[in-house]
């Protein structure tokens, strides 16, 4: 079972606990085209490309100025001690002991405008490159266009039972599904509010952490086992689901 995540924007190096062993990313070759593109962006442009603040464009600017290969523990850090958004502020990572942290790599992929794949020890420069980038290269004029099959290629070399969606629409869009050699399970965390069941955007990116997390801490390979999921006040919804979409719910009334 290989669990997708997307990254984030708000990033925070924090310390991975003694004898983590970081990795390379795989796609790394790919990525270097894209930040090869980019050091050669203005402020200006990298401000009107990602619709950013001048002190966000600034800081972008310089880190992809500063971008330097080859990754070494002394210039980059590993993915999964790096963001801090809403999914990952919603696993315990500073507490993973190495055998969750062994867990993890096999079994967690964040999806990446910048690095295609990663895996939680995957060594990464703080960057911001969101997938749903119209950044024009010689394949094309999106990040789409620029992955092409190969972010599903590199998810099939994992040789997967099955793939559990917990990254947004805009990062999952960049796999082929229909390309995919394993089923693909689609998560949906919704909230009962006014007797209806609506997904709140907030409230389902740290549900996404939350079901990261247990499965790492409980080590679930088998799919079925995600149904058991009761983190945060949500219960899956038998009735809501399909065999290739489950719908957990939390009542907040």
């Amino acid at each position: 079972m290989l669990i997708l995540l997307s990254p984030s924007k708000k990033l925070d190096k924090r310390p991975p606990p003694e004898g983590a062993k970081p990795t390379q990313p795989e796609l790394m070759d790919e990525g270097k085209a894209l930040v090869n593109v980019l050091k050669r962006y203005s402020k200006e442009q990298i401000k009107n490309l990602m619709g950013l603040s001048p002190q966000l464009a600034e800081l972008n600017y310089q880190r992809y100025q500063a971008f330097e290969l080859p990754l070494t523990e002394k210039n980059a850090h590993p993915a999964l001690f790096t963001f801090k958004g809403d999914v990952y502020e919603n696993m315990a990572v500073e507490s993973y002991s190495e055998d969750d942290l062994a867990f993890a790599q096999t079994h967690v992929r964040v999806l990446s405008g910048l690095y295609g794949v990663l895996r939680p020890l995957d060594l990464i420069h703080p960057y911001r490159l969101e997938m749903g980038t119209k950044l024009t290269t010689s394949r094309g004029e999106t990040l789409y266009k620029f992955w092409g099959t190969r972010i599903t290629e590199a998810l099939n070399n994992e040789k997967p039972s099955v793939i559990v969606n917990l990254a947004s629409q805009e990062y999952f869009k960049a796999v082929s599904p229909k390309a995919l050699n394993a089923p693909v399970i689609h998560i949906d965390f919704k909230q009962i509010k006014g007797g209806k069941a609506k997904t709140i955007g907030l409230m389902a990116k740290r549900a996404r952490g939350l079901m990261a997390d247990y499965v790492i801490k409980n080590r679930l390979t088998d799919v079925e086992d995600l149904r058991k999921f009761n983190e945060g006040g949500y219960a899956f919804d038998a009735a809501a689901s399909t065999n290739d979409a489950f719908v957990f719910i939390m009542k907040m009334d």
